[in-house]
């Protein structure tokens, strides 16, 4: 599929750094680098994963590049079971620029977003859900996503998927059988037999997207929406949790005119928390839309923490504001609780979820984070052993191989005879084999690393 067909690409991010790496891939990676790269040693003469220095030099003009340190890898002992060349050479965007520019003139063509791990998982390297745990592991914001990632790269996941559809497997195989030879007569056996072990592997499926919930969170983390009327706290609650000024606060209502957010690790789980516009009625026209998108983030939010000045007491504005949220996942502030001097209770709160606080003073912070995590996840949310299925694609597939399960066996259980059991048996094997990409179809495949950056 790929023969004569060598790629590259800038691995490292845009920006001025220390180090950049140009990556190469293909037939013709090493006999590229042989013409650009000049050390003590010519590249044909260089070991196989070793690194060496020299400078990288035009061929055509002389000019040197960059002094670098080159990395040989020969295949099928490397990434994409190809030649590999990685160009270390410092991470300035020109020097970065120029050198890509030069391998791909000398034969290398420009790679497409996710290609070197596409090309990993189309030699046989990796399965498709170990490609997919790439971008997870390149893309995670707290050390528990990075974890499953990792587990997921590791192939646990796709040991016990795999594992289950060599049972479907073996069942058609004992279908066939039966349906080839009628004259040995055991219709009957091999249907109990089939009924049974297919029992067996539902409940294997079900205990693998049993944490499907936990998994996702950790993958992707929760949004949460503070909301309130204008000056009671957003801001600072912002800033409290972030840890920065990420937003401006003052004593004037209305500051806050448009949607701050910011990434929050609470216990392990990547927290997106937006600080919102207040909601009042107003004549503004930039506060009416900053307004406007705290509705949307409302909407939007899987968590809206709604803030209220205990201070000031419960106000019209706010109870418009429950009402508005009275479909979410929620939790109530009351705020400023140092400057009240006795318990604050009100009747209209009765039932929610209601955590006091002073962002000021540093009091209450810990148990809204413990607040936040009884709503979303239950127990501890280390991973430690436990396989978890992250992704989306992976929870519906898994879900529709238990669908076809059900079927078959309640159409067995309704006296079908064992060829129309097979459909579904076979269908199951399928959405199976989606996930790992032993059957999988191209758009799939470039619909998932399109999501990849270029370079990986």
């Amino acid at each position: 599929m790929y023969d004569s067909d060598t790629i590259a690409a800038i691995s490292t991010a845009h920006g001025t750094a220390g180090i950049g790496i140009v990556r190469m891939s293909g037939d013709k990676a090493f006999e590229i680098a042989q013409r650009i790269f000049k050390g003590k040693k010519s590249f044909d003469e260089i070991k196989s994963h070793t690194i060496n220095y020299g400078k990288i030099v035009d061929p055509e003009t002389g000019e040197t590049l960059d002094e670098v340190l080159i990395s040989k890898m020969k295949a099928p002992n490397t990434f994409t079971r190809e030649n590999v060349v990685e160009i270390n050479c410092h991470g300035g965007l020109v020097v970065l620029k120029k050198i890509l520019e030069l391998v791909i003139r000398e034969g290398a063509r420009l790679a497409e977003p996710g290609e070197f791990t596409k090309r990993a998982f189309l030699n046989g390297r990796i399965d498709l859900s170990q490609a997919e745990a790439v971008i997870d592991l390149i893309n995670s914001k707290t050390s528990e996503s990075s974890r499953a990632a990792v587990d997921q790269l590791e192939g646990k996941l796709s040991a016990k998927l795999k594992e289950a559809r060599n049972m479907l497997i073996e069942l058609i195989a004992h279908i066939e059988v039966t349906v080839d030879y009628p004259e040995h007569d055991i219709e009957e056996i091999t249907g109990r037999k089939v009924y049974e072990e297919a029992k067996k592997v539902r409940e294997k499926l079900v205990g693998i997207i049993r944490g499907f919930e936990r998994g996702r969170i950790i993958r992707e983390g929760i949004n949460a929406a503070i909301v309130g009327r204008p000056n009671v706290g957003k801001s600072s609650l912002l800033n409290q949790l972030a840890g920065k000024n990420k937003a401006i606060v003052t004593d004037v209502p209305g500051t806050t005119r448009d949607i701050i957010e910011e990434y929050i690790n609470i216990k392990g789980v990547p927290v997106r928390m937006i600080d919102t516009a207040g909601i009042r009625e107003t004549q503004d026209l930039v506060e009416k839309i900053g307004v406007q998108r705290t509705e949307e983030a409302i909407k939007s939010a899987d968590l809206v923490i709604m803030m209220i000045d205990a201070a000031e007491g419960l106000k019209e504005e706010d109870i418009d504001i429950l009402n508005r949220i009275r479909d979410k996942k929620r939790i109530i502030i009351l705020n400023k609780i140092d400057l009240v001097e006795s318990d604050v209770t009100f009747p209209e709160l009765d039932g929610e979820k209601v955590v006091e606080m002073s962002v000021k003073e540093d009091i209450g912070i810990d148990r809204l984070e413990d607040e936040i995590m009884g709503l979303f996840m239950s127990g501890d949310i280390q991973t430690n052993d436990e396989v978890l299925v992250t992704n989306v694609r992976h929870k519906n597939l898994i879900d529709k191989a238990i669908k076809s399960i059900d079927e078959a066996c309640s159409s067995y259980e309704s006296g079908m005879p064992l060829d129309l059991i097979t459909i579904d048996i076979r269908n199951a094997a399928e959405y199976l084999g989606q996930i790992t990409g032993e059957s999988v179809g191209e758009d799939v495949m470039k619909e998932i690393f399109s999501r990849f950056c270029l370079g990986k």
